[in-house]
């Protein structure tokens, strides 16, 4: 018997949700963001394909959306709805095997069977029984493999990437076509003359941690290669971290109330760091610019805490380490947890 890792991704799942509580709203295009006033500062967390067809797009500002389709239908994010649809599907994904959750939308499953796709399809129609929810799965050698191959069977799809088709299906893709690499990174390797996936995997891996260093340098051969972990653990999931995020309506040009800003965003998060039940190790602080401009600067913890002053202290570290003084769109705090 062959073992398969299989990623099931959830379709449009925020839209698709709200579409379930709303089935009036069934082919239109929906944006969900913020609390749902388009005439508001906010970004969008996620679109409908039939959005998505306008070129709404998830972390575009809400008033672009609006310009781009004045006709969706805008709603608010409703956390809270999301987390509970989300542990309906991964309940129903274990009834096939070991599940390794990735998300509210997205997870890997460790699958023994010699007829992966006929796992995949009744995965898809079992998901679609418990949920009315349609859904991608990927099936690959390991996590990499069963990841990217998703992203060719959607929507509501089944695709399968393996060794042997690696190079046929990615070889001349871009190198930002691989997960975990992105825009920033293929820029540098584009400047070491490295361009596509072929040209990533056949590069010698000293060469490229020349430029990456020793540890990342090998790795991004090791994926361009489609070499990656095939274990699936089914140990229960933890955020890798807890944050908040405030957008104002009204650029801050004060500093010192950026400050006060980032203290309070500091103690809310605070909350959920004691509600975790584990200590925080680092604390990062995210400032977007008018017009829409954004920068991170983190500070990492004396030692591990949940204490709301000492996460306070460290954002306020963070922040005084941006240099520009332009005004502020918005702020976030994000504490991180160890592993």
């Amino acid at each position: 018997m062959s073992r398969w890792v299989l990623h099931v991704d959830l379709d449009q799942f925020i839209a698709a949700v709200e579409v379930l509580r709303r089935p009036e709203l069934a082919g239109r295009p929906v944006v969900v963001g913020g609390d749902g006033d388009p005439s508001k500062r906010g970004v969008v967390a996620t679109a409908s394909y039939e959005a998505r067809a306008f070129g709404v797009h998830s972390g575009q500002p809400l008033r672009t959306a609006l310009k781009r389709c004045p006709d969706a239908v805008f709603l608010p994010v409703d956390k809270p709805a999301y987390e509970a649809v989300s542990a309906d599907v991964m309940q129903t994904l274990r009834e096939f095997g070991t599940v390794e959750v990735l998300g509210w939308d997205e997870a890997f499953l460790d699958v023994g069977d010699d007829d992966p796709e006929g796992t995949a399809r009744r995965i898809q129609r079992r998901v679609r029984e418990a949920t009315d929810l349609d859904c991608t799965v990927g099936i690959g050698e390991n996590k990499l493999q069963a990841k990217l191959a998703t992203g060719f069977g959607k929507p509501a799809g089944v695709a399968t990437l393996t060794y042997d088709s690696w190079f046929d299906v990615l070889g001349e893709s871009s190198t930002d076509a691989l997960w975990g690499i992105g825009a920033k990174t293929a820029k540098k390797l584009a400047e070491l003359g490295i361009h596509t996936v072929r040209d990533l995997a056949t590069t010698h891996p000293d060469d490229v941690a020349k430029r990456f260093g020793p540890t990342i340098g090998p790795w991004l051969v090791r994926v361009a290669r489609g070499v990656a972990s095939a274990r699936v653990s089914g140990e229960p999931w933890l955020a890798r971290s807890r944050g908040k995020e405030f957008t104002y309506q009204h650029d801050l040009d004060d500093w010192d109330e950026v400050a006060r800003e980032v203290a309070r965003l500091a103690h809310e998060v605070a909350g959920e760091v004691v509600a975790e039940g584990r200590p925080a190790v680092r604390v990062v602080v995210k400032v977007r610019y008018a017009p829409f401009f954004t920068s991170t600067h983190g500070h990492k913890l004396a030692e591990p805490t949940s204490d709301a002053d000492a996460l306070a202290t460290a954002a306020l570290v963070a922040l005084s380490r941006f240099t520009d003084r332009r005004p502020v769109r918005l702020l976030g705090v994000r504490a991180e947890f160890g592993t």
